[in-house]
């Protein structure tokens, strides 16, 4: 009878919660490490299709550069990075598209239905989603790695409408109907905007920000976006989470209320950070 009772008071500690997100668009980046186990996958598409139950209206967008590099080490490509980016030539691109926006994605899908969600999976270049043109890089030619110049959200909204969960692939579609890859976080911010979104949640592998990567009592709990701007032209931010850090100043500079940067791999993260006073990670607003 008393974990009974607990569990109804969980219930209704998160009430103010729930009435509060009702109606509201999260937009949720899953992707890199946080992605390879399948029991935590599975736990957090559960925790994505509660969202919706309970009356949020989820996006996911995800990436999934290990699958990307699995899959050319088995076709007897080597993956090839420079300064964090994949090198993405013509047969890379293929890949690329393939695994995002068909194993990966359609896995994601298949997942939140079988937990009793409604999702479909797109890929940016449905509906002319993310048009994007060739990436501006220094030195090396990174070949098909597009950024984002042009967002058509009305696939997404359609579909939120209709009660679906959308699930987006980082694929994006040129001005010319070539295929570009496009950084993931990146996409998820920029999205998190245009559908003016309430929250943008972004799911990594570890525990949010710090100020000194090697010190883990430096996690910072909270960042304005004057100070996250700092931290990377300063230096203290780490390669791969700069990314994330530019991500959420797009979405709040759009008019996102808050962004979250929170450790995935943590079970039902998710569900902390939206319910509980207190959340874990990292917000910046």
């Amino acid at each position: 009878m008393k974990q009974r009772s607990e569990q109804a008071e969980i219930l209704v500690q998160a009430l103010p919660y729930i009435r509060n997100y009702f109606g509201k668009t999260v937009v949720i980046k899953y992707g890199g490490n946080a992605m390879t186990n399948n029991t935590l996958k599975e736990s957090v598409m559960k925790d994505i299709v509660l969202l919706r139950y309970v009356g949020m209206q989820p996006v996911l967008v995800h990436g999934g550069g290990p699958d990307v590099s699995e899959m050319m080490v088995r076709v007897g490509k080597e993956p090839c990075f420079v300064g964090g980016l994949r090198v993405t030539d013509a047969e890379t691109m293929e890949i690329v598209e393939m695994v995002l926006a068909g194993k990966t994605n359609k896995g994601i899908v298949s997942i939140i239905s079988q937990q009793g969600g409604k999702a479909v999976g797109l890929s940016g270049k449905d509906g002319r989603l993310f048009v994007a043109k060739k990436a501006q890089t220094t030195g090396a030619d990174l070949g098909f790695v597009g950024e984002i110049e042009e967002i058509n959200p009305e696939i997404v909204q359609i579909l939120i409408r209709e009660g679906y969960i959308p699930v987006i692939s980082s694929v994006a579609v040129g001005n010319k109907g070539e295929s570009y890859n496009i950084n993931a976080d990146h996409a998820a911010g920029e999205l998190a905007s245009a559908l003016s979104a309430t929250k943008l949640v972004m799911l990594t592998d570890v525990q949010g920000v710090y100020r000194d990567f090697n010190d883990k009592s430096s996690l910072v709990s909270t960042l304005s976006m004057a100070e996250a701007a700092e931290m990377i032209s300063s230096g203290k931010a780490g390669k791969g989470m700069i990314p994330k850090i530019e991500a959420c100043i797009t979405a709040l500079s759009g008019g996102v209320e808050k962004a979250h940067i929170i450790d995935g791999t943590l079970p039902h993260a998710l569900l902390m950070e939206v319910f509980t006073d207190r959340g874990i990670g990292t917000m910046l607003e």
